[in-house]
């Protein structure tokens, strides 16, 4: 429909100015409008005599104005105050800096008005209120009024008006294309009643029925442009089948210096499953921090070599490839594979050297930054890609190491503990398997909340474990001092520590706005033990393996989702020595204190990440709009969980049943107009 495309500067009342405004908050469109839906909604009704109204109250009422309204003028400064009654008492309605109020009211007339109630010296106010004409068909009857999200300039009535008008232009005329065989089964409600109701509904019922088909839809289309992706990567055509030599990939697993967990095998299991199908695999590992993934994916980039294919491993920073690579060269030390490491900071004749031997097959494993998606970097035989931590690469950057070879198997890793039904939607376009066990002998991290009160002895702490030899990480959630925010800036924090609690230490500071080789460099220092503490922000969230690191304070840890607080968390406990994990936090509220005691007393992220999806939403979750996820417009997947999941059922139904024209009408609106804003949110 060609209106949707117009400007909200065709709606009657919107002039450059509002526009302007209007572009603040993402609307430009009729469209944008439609879709921008209340973030709450006030009732109406219950009308209160003038004496039973209560003191800081949002309240209606219906009184008569009675003789001339008081003007007072201060400097800046218009006050309207209008004596009003009914047959219970008398109020005073007062507006600010609304001069024209005194002249649209009459005297002979009942009103309705909504405010809030202000008594104080003796007499009941009602300031700013709504004032209406009384209508009894219209006032008497509970009225479900929108409340949107604003901006400075514009007020909830400009809103509602042009939201108002932008319904006006579709005159209840937009195609509905979620079939009407979808909408029958699973009792949806038309689109036009849907965007009406959700902005103006007739009643609570039809609110809910609005709310209910809109989420679906919402969750339909991303499930369907996912599942679209799916079809695409997972066709039909053969695929790569490996076939390798089990006794030497049971020799090389036996040869481990520690045996794999049940998790770990049943997770082969599918892994081996996959590469010797003939079909492409295309399969996520998520799992806990020390849980295990990387050897599964030595093990699958065995089978690789085995079958006479190259492998890729690619990482999201430089010190992290260069950690794999060591790890990697000493796993398969005495076995005939070649093994090499590219990252941004090679110099040019290695890398092109290093460029000559993958396309000649002379490598048969490498592993790197995201310098392997780099054009010419080529392959002989590329059979296996791994990505690891993979909410750092887009489904684009995915298809591009795809790209490098004839249909080459997909592994991808994550450590950021997501629960499951968030999967589903973050990583529609693969098959999840999830390693929920961590190996024996793991010693688990102590994990304290701590007022600020005494932060002196959490760093007295620190000190000690300093002293017997170990280290630790100090994290803050900003970079410099902000006024709006009260937290411990981490430049701020490192010059106090440096110069006080922890002086005399070797203390050093790392934080995102630092170039990408000074973050290696700091990184390097620290892995190899010559700095003590390290003072950082969440840039360290995903960092290198350092045993020797036993204590992670976490300053301000209420200003961090539990997921994040679970993952920084994980930077410790990967040696032999106790480790520990501070929370610094002012237990402001119940939440606090309720997510406090979650981290003190979980330490399973599964567990962790579906506390924080119930408690804060999806959107917050680790940052989950960095990994891809769309910000949903009305959907909620802690509240949605069942309609979530009727709407994948329902794609697999459109999906499947092809040659139904209704079916294919809507395949065809996804691929054409619903698919590429799809592919651009789950791609970047």
């Amino acid at each position: 429909m060609e209106s949707l495309k117009e400007s909200v500067q065709y709606i009657k009342g919107i002039g450059p100015k509002r526009y302007a405004l209007l572009n603040k908050l993402g609307i430009y469109t009729i469209e944008d409008a439609l879709y921008f839906f209340p973030r709450d909604y006030e009732i109406w009704g219950n009308i209160e005599s003038v004496s039973s109204l209560k003191h800081g109250s949002e309240s209606s009422t219906v009184v008569e104005f009675r003789g001339p309204p008081k003007i007072i003028r201060k400097k800046r400064l218009t006050i309207v105050k209008w004596d009003a009654f009914d047959d219970t008492g008398e109020i005073k309605c007062v507006w600010y800096n609304q001069p024209y109020r005194r002249n649209i009211y009459s005297s002979n007339k009942k009103y309705f008005v909504r405010g809030k109630i202000d008594k104080r010296y003796g007499e009941t106010q009602i300031v700013m209120p709504t004032v209406e004409e009384y209508h009894p068909q219209k006032h008497d009857v509970p009225k479900i009024i929108p409340i949107y999200p604003l901006t400075k300039g514009l007020t909830q009535r400009d809103m509602q008006k042009m939201v108002y008008g932008a319904l006006q232009k579709i005159n209840n005329q937009l195609y509905d294309f979620l079939p009407a065989t979808i909408r029958k089964e699973y009792g949806l409600a038309e689109k036009n009643f849907a965007l009406y109701n959700i902005h103006f509904p007739k009643n609570e019922t039809a609110l809910e029925e609005a709310r209910r088909r809109l989420v679906f839809e919402e969750f339909f289309f991303i499930n369907m442009g996912l599942k679209l992706i799916k079809m695409e990567t997972q066709t039909e055509e053969e695929g790569i089948k490996f076939s390798w030599t089990h006794d030497e990939i049971d020799d090389f697993i036996d040869s481990l210096p520690f045996k794999l967990t049940d998790a770990q095998f049943r997770v082969l299991d599918e892994i081996y499953a996959d590469i010797k199908s003939g079909k492409n695999m295309n399969r996520l590992i998520q799992g806990d921090v020390g849980s295990g993934k990387t050897i599964l994916a030595a093990i699958a980039l065995y089978c690789a070599v085995q079958s006479g294919y190259q492998g890729a491993f690619m990482v999201p920073t430089e010190i992290l490839a260069k950690q794999h690579f060591e790890t990697f060269v000493q796993l398969f030390a005495k076995r005939d594979v070649t093994i090499k490491c590219i990252t941004g900071s090679l110099s040019q004749s290695d890398k092109d050297a290093l460029k000559v031997d993958l396309r000649s097959g002379d490598i048969d494993i490498i592993i790197g930054t995201h310098a392997l998606l780099q054009e010419d970097i080529e392959f002989a035989k590329l059979g296996l890609v791994v990505t690891d931590e993979q909410h750092r690469f887009g489904v684009r950057q995915r298809a591009t190491m795809l790209s490098k070879g004839k249909k080459p198997h997909m592994l991808v890793m994550s450590a950021t503990p997501i629960p499951r039904t968030l999967s589903l939607i973050l990583y529609g376009d693969l098959d999840i398997s999830i390693i929920d066990e961590l190996p024996p002998g793991r010693k688990a991290i102590k994990t304290y909340h701590v007022p600020p009160s005494i932060r002196n002895r959490v760093y007295a702490f620190v000190r000690k474990q300093v002293g017997e030899g170990r280290q630790a990480y100090v994290v803050c959630p900003l970079v410099e001092e902000s006024e709006k925010i009260d937290s411990v800036a981490a430049v701020e924090l490192f010059d106090k520590l440096k110069n006080g609690a922890l002086k005399g230490l070797n203390v050093d500071l790392l934080h995102g706005r630092m170039k990408g080789q000074e973050k290696e460099r700091v990184m390097e220092k620290f892995s190899k033990g010559e700095t003590q503490v390290l003072v950082s922000t969440t840039v360290i969230e995903v960092g290198v393996d350092v045993p020797n690191a036993t204590v992670m304070v976490i300053e301000n840890a209420e200003r961090f989702g539990l997921a994040q607080l679970h993952q920084l968390r994980g930077r410790v406990g990967r040696g032999e020595h106790q480790s520990y994990c501070i929370l610094i936090a002012n237990a402001t509220s119940k939440e606090i204190r309720e997510r406090m005691s979650i981290m003190v007393h979980s330490d399973n992220g599964f567990v962790v990440a579906e506390k924080d999806l119930e408690l804060r939403g999806p959107g917050d979750i680790f940052g989950i709009r960095q990994h891809g996820l769309p910000e949903f417009k009305i959907a909620n997947l802690a509240r949605d969980m069942d309609i979530l999941k009727l709407a994948q059922q329902a794609v697999e139904k459109v999906v499947n049943t092809r040659g139904n024209p209704e079916f294919d009408e809507v395949m065809e609106y996804i691929y054409k107009e619903f698919n590429a804003k799809t592919l651009d949110i789950v791609m970047n």
